[in-house]
């Protein structure tokens, strides 16, 4: 009967140690590996979610630059626009002052030619007066031929 005692005393030592690790040690451990999983889900949870994020802050970022790129692209063209526009504008600007300039020189040469007829139409009028005092042997009046030396002039 010792057996059956011993049996019968290891049961209900075994009950007891069972009822007490289901009703103190159990729940804290259970609780514990509760705990555990959801710290875990939290923060696969996290990590999803910032994955997520950081795609969507990629494709912000490759429209940003997309935007960031076509307005360089524009502003490129409109200074090139400018650029074109400002050279079209200096040709311009070039060929009007060219233009004056060969007027201005245009109207200097003709006074030159005015100024060189004249000059040289006075030396001619005088080699005339020593050319023909010279042939004639005697002194001419200039005021009194001086419609004579006018026709002559103009027709040199």
């Amino acid at each position: 009967m010792n057996l059956n005692l011993t049996l019968f005393g290891q049961m209900i030592t075994f009950a007891v140690f069972v009822w007490f690790t289901m009703k103190y040690v159990w729940p804290p451990m259970m609780k514990a590996l509760a705990d555990r999983q959801k710290k875990i889900a939290e923060g696969i949870a996290a990590a999803e979610k910032s994955q997520r994020d950081l795609e969507l802050a990629e494709q912000k970022v490759a429209e940003m630059l997309k935007e960031s790129r076509q307005t360089a692209a524009q502003i490129i063209d409109a200074a090139n626009k400018r650029a074109e526009a400002l050279v079209e504008e200096a040709k311009d600007l070039a060929r009007t002052e060219a233009q004056r300039i060969l007027a201005h020189a245009e109207q200097e040469v003709n006074q030159s030619v005015i100024q060189a007829k004249e000059v040289l139409s006075s030396h001619v009028g005088q080699l005339v007066i020593m050319t023909a005092e010279k042939v004639l042997r005697q002194s001419i009046d200039i005021e009194k031929h001086h419609n004579l030396i006018a026709e002559a002039i103009k027709e040199i």
